[in-house]
C-alpha cells in the first residue's frame, strides 16, 4: 500500500517536529501614538498635520481623522519611542492632543 508512511504518521500523534526558532537579541518595544478628538481643529487641519508630521497618505490621514472624530481617538502611528516622540511633540506644538502609550 502506498499510504503506509502517511498512515504511520497518523497513528503516532506524538511525533516530533524540528523547528528553527529565531531569537531576537534585542527587541524594540512597540509604542502607539494616539491622537484625541477636540473641538478646536478642523478636519483639514488634522489631515494636514497627519500628512506632514506622521507621513500619512491623504486617504490614510482622512480615515484617521474620521476615526478621531467619531470614536474620540485613533492610533495614528506605531513604532519605537525614538520614532514617535518627535511626531508627538510636533502634534502638541499644533495644539493637537496626543500621547504615546
Amino acid at each position: 500500500m502506498f499510504f503506509n508512511n502517511s498512515i504511520k504518521d497518523y497513528e503516532n500523534p506524538k511525533r516530533e517536529y524540528e523547528e528553527e526558532v529565531l531569537v531576537l537579541d534585542e527587541t524594540d518595544e512597540i509604542y502607539k501614538l494616539v491622537l484625541y478628538n477636540d473641538d478646536i481643529h478642523t478636519f483639514d487641519e488634522v489631515i494636514e498635520a497627519l500628512i506632514q508630521i506622521c507621513n500619512h497618505e491623504p486617504m490614510q490621514a482622512e480615515q484617521c481623522t474620521m476615526l478621531v472624530h467619531y470614536k474620540g481617538k485613533c492610533t495614528v502611528k506605531t513604532g519605537s519611542m525614538d520614532l514617535l516622540k518627535p511626531m508627538h511633540e510636533k502634534l502638541i506644538s499644533r495644539s493637537l492632543t496626543s500621547e504615546i502609550v
